[in-house]
């Protein structure tokens, strides 16, 4: 504690906004105003947490200083506010008051893996916790799946109904334990049980449901397993009959799954992993980190994540993941063996069959899953907000946070992201693929958790659910609905029921202005910016589909100011699907029609294609980059017909990381009239290159260098050197970094989405900020 001198009597209130409730802030308090011989108080309410202080001037402004220097772990200091109060009797102590009531202006914390403390107590088997898996404190666990409503007290959280035994009482009411209003703190006596039930729903009893699920998992059975923010289907990642089985039940033929494993040491036999990479895997929000496969990978776990060059590792973060691990390893006693390599490795993917949304209760599961698993492992405490695991990529020179969200849920929301000025409450519904809904209050933007693709009825619910959930849990009052120009995607048509229910204004956004704007909004840019945005498709101000853009974007005006060149659809959406029909459109708009059906002669809709191409008869015309992506691995064979959206860009990607750089060729590409890009030539080369790989290479290079020169060129006409690139061809981490290099070779600096995905699971942030930009403007 720093030395502090005598000073009058004073009396202060401060009022502490940000994530500061849930996360050990008012115990942090008392301990500091204690040490510092404070009198006062200190309680939650909905703005945040409230502290008054009586003493030396001095102490006061060394407590003001700790709050935001020293502040507990999981907490972050928004703001803090200090007003003059009139001094009361002296001597009187420091308390915790109960929570005040109001409305809301502070936030949840997300949820987070186990802490260490927690850790070892559970793996100690003198503890009164040991092995149970549910232990947690004020610096771990659940929050955010947890919450009905604020203040985040135990009462408004599913947690209620259980009622804490007398030692668990005591550490709640300390202020000095670390498990001082630790809503989820619970033990064996008095907290969450699990259960193991069969395939059938029914509970096996007499058994040690921990060691019958490892026993299960290594005889090569499908387990559903609850946790955080809703169930996993498991299965033995080494076993090639139990993951073959997983893909055929739950109908996800190519589509990658991610592993869980004890711990880095054991993720480095799959995996190569950096500094930052491992940083990332072991921090407290614990998401699923893409890192490069080692030739192991592909060998020993050949079904998991086939021809790509990445796999998704996650490590455990919830008790009961450590607890399957640490029966895996003969139950040894402590943490030690956390620190070598283990032979387990888990597939973890969602339970969210059909993809509907993710499987949340027991019955539900017992219900959805039938058929799916064979066991499931539940237990009796309630997911109020089911919640996704993350999705990330370490990105060099990502800016503070040195990563790039592929999906953003658990361990991140409902963390605000801060704009540049406040504004009134928008509600923005975001589109079809990859929903994500925002709500922003004052300046702050709030995501909420990958939803999915609007394509079933009880996606769709879940959407109508998490806009009620986070306007209910922020007490915002909307002043606006912002949605996608789509008018038929079902966020467009909710978005309206929406305005009508509460009497505002709609906004419909552009979908690529949104792509940039959610960059824009993220990195607080003032003024125009020049937009790149390279997606698969959205609606354009034209009416067209529209996926390759040159935007000049100044808060609610956005202006086209090139495209790439464009191609058609032959078949319309299902050449989005089959890569060999954009090989085909490829072909035709370098007039080499006659070659289509020697090239795909083995395909029986080839004659149909060339058809198509040469009437334009159900062949429309799109400036997509993504069809361009696909019509690079069409002529390069590497996939006829996709199985997962985007399968084919990332293949293209794999095999182009794997066979390393190769220089640019400039000679490939044209800027044409009306500043559209031509990649034409690029294609041609393909269409004669023998190695794939070498194709692949060729292709990210040459488009990176194109890019390159497109933006530059407009940017200089422009008159600007700040560029926003959005869109999910931003995922691609060889077009990313390279554009990232090569713009700042051409004196322009490029930012890109950080805060949320690039994809379709940021357009949410980018429609809010448009919708309060276009509101300020006009009033």
């Amino acid at each position: 504690m720093e030395t502090v001198e005598r000073n009058d009597i004073v009396r202060r209130r401060l009022e502490v906004r940000g994530i500061v409730q849930g996360v050990g802030f008012r115990p942090f308090v008392y301990r500091l105003a204690r040490d510092l011989a404070l009198d006062g108080w200190v309680r939650n309410d909905a703005a945040g947490v409230t502290i008054e202080v009586q003493g030396e001037a001095a102490r006061i402004e060394c407590l003001a200083r700790s709050l935001r220097d020293q502040a507990p772990t999981l907490a972050r200091v928004d703001s803090l506010a200090l007003r003059e109060c009139a001094p009361e009797r002296a001597g009187s102590g420091f308390v915790i008051l109960e929570s005040g009531h109001g409305r809301a202006a502070t936030a949840i914390g997300p949820d987070s893996a186990i802490c260490g403390d927690c850790l070892r107590e559970m793996l100690d088997p003198g503890d009164r916790r040991y092995r149970y898996a549910f232990t947690n404190c004020t610096n771990c666990g659940p929050r955010y799946t947890i919450t009905r409503r604020l203040p985040y007290d135990r009462a408004m959280t599913s947690m209620a109904a259980f009622a804490q035994c007398a030692p668990c009482l005591a550490e709640y009411r300390s202020p000095l334990d670390r498990r001082f209003h630790a809503e989820p703190n619970a033990c064996p006596e008095c907290g969450p049980q699990l259960a193991f039930l069969d395939a059938r729903g029914q509970r096996i009893s007499d058994i040690d449901a921990i060691a019958e699920t490892v026993v299960r998992l290594q005889r090569g059975d499908i387990v559903a397993l609850k946790g955080l923010g809703g169930f996993h289907l498991a299965c033995d990642a080494r076993n090639d009959g139990a993951v073959a089985r997983l893909r055929a039940r739950k109908a996800r033929e190519e589509k990658p799954f991610a592993v869980m494993v004890a711990n880095v040491a054991s993720a480095q036999t799959w995996v190569e992993i950096t500094p930052a990479e491992r940083t990332l895997t072991e921090s407290v929000e614990r998401g699923i980190v893409l890192l490069r496969k080692r030739s192991a990978s592909d060998r020993m776990l050949a079904g998991v994540a086939p021809g790509l060059a990445w796999l998704g590792v996650m490590l455990p973060y919830t008790p009961l993941h450590y607890l399957l691990f640490h029966e895996a390893a003969g139950r040894p006693v402590g943490t030690g063996w956390l620190h070598a390599a283990h032979d387990l490795v888990l597939v973890m993917t969602s339970a969210n069959p059909g993809g509907e949304p993710l499987v949340t209760r027991n019955d539900e599961a017992i219900t959805r899953l039938a058929g799916i698993a064979d066991a499931f492992l539940v237990h009796d405490r309630d997911i109020v907000v089911g919640c996704d695991d993350s999705v990330l990529r370490a990105v060099p020179g990502a800016g503070a946070t040195g990563f790039q969200f592929v999906r953003r849920a658990r361990g991140y929301t409902p963390r605000a992201i801060k704009l540049a000025a406040a504004g009134p409450p928008v509600v923005a519904l975001g589109g079809y693929f990859k929903n994500t809904v925002c709500v922003t209050r004052g300046d702050e933007a709030f995501v909420s958790q990958h939803i999915g693709d609007l394509d079933n009825a009880p996606t769709c619910h879940a959407l109508d659910d998490a806009v009620a959930h986070l306007v209910s849990i922020l007490d915002v009052e909307p002043r606006i609905v912002a949605h996608d120009l789509h008018p038929d995607f079902y966020s467009t048509r909710h978005a309206a029921r929406l305005a009508a229910k509460w009497g505002v204004p709609t906004r419909p956004v552009q979908h690529h202005h949104a792509h940039i704007a959610a960059v824009v909004a993220e990195h607080r840019l003032q003024g125009a910016v020049l937009g790149l945005a390279l997606d698969g498709v959205g609606l354009g101000n034209d009416g067209g589909a529209w996926g390759g853009e040159l935007l000049y974007v100044d808060g609610a005006h956005c202006e086209r100011l090139g495209r790439l060149r464009p191609m058609r659809l032959p078949g319309g959406d299902r050449a989005a699907r089959e890569p060999w029909r954009m090989g085909a459109a490829a072909l035709s708009l370098a007039g080499r029609d006659d070659e289509i059906g020697q090239r795909y002669a083995d395909e029986a809709a080839a004659p149909a294609v060339r058809d198509m191409l040469a009437r334009r008869f159900n062949a429309p015309e799109t400036s997509s980059m993504g069809r361009w992506f696909d019509a690079a691995a069409g002529l390069l064979d590497l996939k006829r017909r996709m199985a997962f959206e985007g399968q084919a860009a990332m293949l293209l990607e794999g095999i182009a990381e794997r066979y390393g750089p190769v220089p640019a060729d400039p000679s490939l590409y044209a800027i044409i009239r009306g500043n559209e890009l031509d990649l034409t030539p690029l294609l041609m080369r393909l269409a004669g290159e023998h190695d794939a790989g070498h194709g692949a290479a060729l292709f990210h290079a040459t488009l990176v260098d194109a890019l390159a020169a497109w933006v530059a060129r407009t940017a200089v006409e422009l008159g600007v050197t700040t560029v926003a690139g959005g869109g999910g061809c931003f995922l691609n981490a060889i077009l990313a970094r390279g554009l990232h290099a090569a713009l700042r070779q051409r004196s322009l600096t490029l930012f890109q989405a950080h805060a949320v995905p690039p994809n379709d699971g940021g357009l949410a942030l980018g429609q809010a900020w448009v919708a309060q930009n276009d509101f300020i403007g006009v009033h």
